[in-house]
């Protein structure tokens, strides 16, 4: 059975897979043409998100048994295709669940007591003390909006902390526990400080954070997002920004970021003026993409698809 690598993963996938009898091909340079010529022949691919898995590119491949997508997001697959097609799908949200959960704390402490301004004033000469006060984690209430492998991952690292978290998911129930409250939207509107996505993008999903989101929250929120940038309105968040509903975000993902999340800042295209506020904000902490993106979990993500496959 032959295995196309899309894209650069841990070696680990392919080191298993050639274990256990696969014959691995090598497509990481290769250009979306030649991946279409290659692809004919083979029985799976493993992917990032180099290439769209769409229908055009699909329909080359005759006998594809298997995606094999490291990392968590499935958007760049075309889904209806794989199951009229009988392809079936791996992703490997374990791998990095631990990632995403440190990050999005690690975000929101540092946002909390001003970590990101305060080095680069440090560093500037600047010693600014009141201006730096930072405020408290313990006693805030906490939603967590997607409880999924990501999700659970962030609310096991808020459990020394003395917080109390909401949790809504629209396709899980019975998760709660004696540290989650399981939750309605309604109730995280209600009693929300902080407010944190960890969603799949897809149709249901692409700008659920717009004016009336943020307008429904009782208190002024922090929000955090490291599931995919169209979940937040960007237009919505920075006049929310503006008028104090959001009082600080941690954005580990943007809306104007391209498919392949690997560029960004290309100087092809001039910068848009909801994000160059973004980017002067003292309220926001930004990364590039990065909440999974750790030494351990470049190892697991490949691990977990191999066990899966292999399976």
């Amino acid at each position: 059975m032959k295995i196309l690598f899309i894209d650069i993963v841990h070696p680990v996938l392919e080191e298993r897979l050639t274990k256990a009898g696969y014959t691995c091909i090598d497509g990481t340079k290769l250009s979306r043409e030649e991946c279409e010529t290659i692809i004919t022949n083979v029985s799976g691919v493993v992917v990032r998100s180099r290439l769209q898995m769409n229908a055009s590119f699909l329909s080359h491949a005759k006998d594809l048994k298997f995606i094999a997508r490291s990392g968590a997001g499935m958007e760049n697959i075309d889904l209806a295709y794989c199951k009229k097609n009988n392809i079936t799908l791996y992703n490997a949200p374990e791998g990095n669940r631990n990632a995403v959960g440190e990050h999005a704390l690690g975000m929101l402490l540092s946002l909390f007591n001003r970590l990101h301004l305060a080095d680069r004033e440090v560093k500037d000469g600047k010693w600014e003390r009141e201006g730096n006060r930072g405020i408290e984690l313990d006693g805030k209430t906490v939603g967590i909006i997607g409880f999924g492998n990501n999700g659970a991952a962030f609310a096991k690292k808020l459990r020394g902390f003395d917080v109390q978290i909401l949790a809504y998911d629209k396709y899980k129930s019975g998760f709660g526990n004696e540290f989650v409250k399981e939750s309605t939207l309604e109730e995280l509107y209600q009693n929300c400080d902080v407010v944190s996505f960890h969603i799949p993008q897809n149709e249901e999903t692409i700008y659920f954070a717009n004016d009336e989101f943020f307008t429904s929250f009782i208190k002024n929120i922090y929000l955090i997002n490291l599931s995919r940038g169209k979940v937040v309105k960007t237009s919505s968040l920075v006049d929310s920004l503006k008028n104090g509903k959001i009082l600080g975000a941690c954005l580990d993902v943007l809306e104007y970021e391209k498919s392949s999340f690997e560029s960004f800042f290309d100087g092809k295209e001039e910068i848009h003026p909801d994000f160059d506020y973004l980017l002067n904000s003292e309220k926001v902490m930004l990364s590039p993409h990065v909440g999974g993106w750790t030494v351990e979990s470049y190892f697991k993500l490949s691990n977990v698809l191999a066990d899966k496959i292999l399976k």
